[in-house]
């Protein structure tokens, strides 16, 4: 990484139309011409989401899913949005009684829930007309450059993507960064969705088009699961921290683990920590919170899973007794996950905000395009257990646990902080980072988002947990780790396994926008008009 940014983006409040940030400079950019068009943060959103789906089609897409949390400036009230898919009717779990598929048409056992997503919170929460928000990206599926990250992630994926008749032609197309690519396909399916909504993918000739496709080639998903998908509006989970009230999505996402590690850290003074035990009380924390959701974290409709109990203090308090300065716990045990997804977050000049992540789940999903829609399907559905019995196990019509987990940090019910992160198991992990380090340390956001970062868990590959840091942190304080009893995996100086994680913080006078080094983004502040930007009345 070359001169990365050491400041966060600056505006003051006066002058604000809003921040936008995203891992791809184009999708930013997307989200800023709306919001100069007078739209909102909701519209905004849907603008970059549409844009990373062409821009970034290797993390995400219009085969994945996208989960949202929003913020009302109006009526100070946090709104979340859980886009999943749900998995097949017809879904044959003896089929997959020892193994479920990790690629392949076979893997895309989940509706795409991506869509109807920025669909539902456009009707409730949107100012401009929908179709002037797929306009930018159907300009950049006539043709865009094609980014480091879609260039290292193909020519990592190039036997998976051959393997593809539509895929192959979709996405083998380009050999060096900065070449131009077209995605004709993809730009009639966006103009088809700009005309007709989200009937049109669900309940129309695009899902008719995936079914055509993939169900010949093993995928057990429907017309049926296509037409009876819907987007929930959800309550979100919180916690406070350090005077913060943090929010979170409910199962069957992850959030939970996010409270339980804050409530686990909350007594420890953070700011008087040496680095080893900073790392280690963090790592620590996280096997602790890991445990429990693996052990509770599904689909809510097929279990009772006690989250306000799980997420509290005096639970919180139980738990820390488990937790030893002096040496790292041992025989914790987790799923392999994939990470390979996109975070956005906007905030506009009345104060409204949209936290949001949309995935494919592994890189490039299951591998699979329908040569005439131009984007792959996701493979999410890997990430059931194929014990039927246990939370997370397979079953027809049913959400897998989702790794996707955006972020909010209110201050007396105003907000303050938009946040997370890609990364699968990293996503509670940094957003713990960067709230200790912000909140804790008092750093700025960019440096928050800069400084090295850790990995617990395990990833598609490895036989077993360990703990991945940044080559940047000292080879003295990796030996501390050791002697510790943790597992080390040392990666790049600046790994984009690690993720990428972006920040808005609202402040009185000004907006701030950090956006990391890591990806291929940019934050944009955006200088007001005289627009309108507030949220309708849900």
């Amino acid at each position: 990484m070359v001169n990365p940014p050491t400041e966060p983006v600056h505006i003051n409040r006066s002058q604000a139309h809003g921040m936008v940030v995203s891992p791809h400079t184009i999708a930013s950019k997307a989200g800023e011409t709306v919001l100069r068009q007078g739209g909102n943060a909701v519209d905004a959103a849907v603008a970059v989401c549409a844009a990373l789906s062409v821009t970034y089609p290797h993390m995400n897409g219009l085969g994945g899913d996208g989960l949202w949390l929003i913020y009302d400036a109006a009526t100070q009230q946090v709104y979340g949005l859980n886009g999943s898919g749900r998995s097949a009717a017809g879904l044959d779990i003896h089929a997959h009684s020892k193994e479920l598929p990790q690629r392949g048409a076979a893997a895309a056992m989940t509706v795409p829930g991506a869509v109807d997503a920025w669909w539902c919170a456009h009707r409730r929460f949107g100012q401009r007309p929908w179709p002037t928000l797929l306009q930018p990206a159907i300009e950049l599926a006539q043709g865009y450059p094609l980014s480091s990250s879609q260039f290292r992630w193909t020519r990592q994926d190039q036997a998976l993507l051959a393997a593809d008749q539509g895929a192959a032609a979709t996405f083998l197309t380009a050999a060096a960064v900065g070449d131009r690519i077209q995605n004709p396909a993809l730009a009639r399916v966006l103009q088809s969705l700009a005309k007709g909504g989200a009937d049109e993918f669900y309940r129309g000739p695009i899902a008719r088009a995936i079914v055509e496709y993939v169900a010949p080639l093993g995928s057990p998903l429907g017309l049926e699961d296509f037409a009876n998908h819907r987007s929930d509006w959800v309550q979100p989970i919180t916690t406070t921290y350090r005077g913060q009230r943090i929010y979170q999505l409910p199962p069957n996402t992850q959030g939970l683990a996010v409270l339980q590690m804050l409530n686990l850290i909350e007594p420890y003074d953070i700011a008087s920590l040496d680095a080893v035990d900073y790392y280690h009380l963090m790592v620590e924390a996280t096997k602790l919170a890991f445990c429990d959701r693996n052990r509770w974290i599904g689909d809510a409709a097929f279990t009772d899973i006690p989250s306000q109990q799980l997420g509290s203090k005096a639970y919180g308090h139980r738990l820390r007794h488990h937790l030893d300065m002096h040496r790292a716990q041992t025989g914790h045990h987790t799923v392999p996950m994939g990470g390979d997804t996109v975070y956005a977050a906007v905030v506009d000049a009345q104060g409204n905000g949209v936290s949001l992540l949309q995935s494919l789940y592994f890189d490039y999903g299951c591998g699979v395009a329908p040569p005439e829609l131009g984007f792959v399907l996701n493979n999410r559905g890997a990430i059931f257990s194929p014990d039927p019995a246990h939370v997370n196990g397979v079953a027809p019509k049913k959400r897998p646990l989702q790794t996707l987990i955006p972020a909010m940090a209110l201050e007396h019910d105003r907000l303050n902080l938009v946040f997370g992160t890609m990364g699968g198991e990293g996503q509670p992990q940094t957003q713990v980072a960067l709230l200790t380090r912000v909140l804790d340390l008092g750093l700025d956001i960019q440096t928050a988002v800069n400084l090295p970062r850790w990995r617990w868990g395990r990833t598609w590959g490895q036989p077993s947990a360990r703990l991945a840091l940044e080559g940047r942190i000292e080879p003295t304080i990796r030996h501390a780790l050791r002697q510790r009893g943790h597992t080390l995996q040392i990666e790049a100086n600046w790994s984009e396994p690690m993720g990428h994680a972006h920040m808005i913080r609202v402040q009185p006078d000004c907006l701030q926008g950090a956006c990391d080094p890591r990806s291929d983004g940019i934050a944009v502040g955006v200088v007001a008009s005289s627009c309108d930007k507030s949220l309708k009345n849900p």
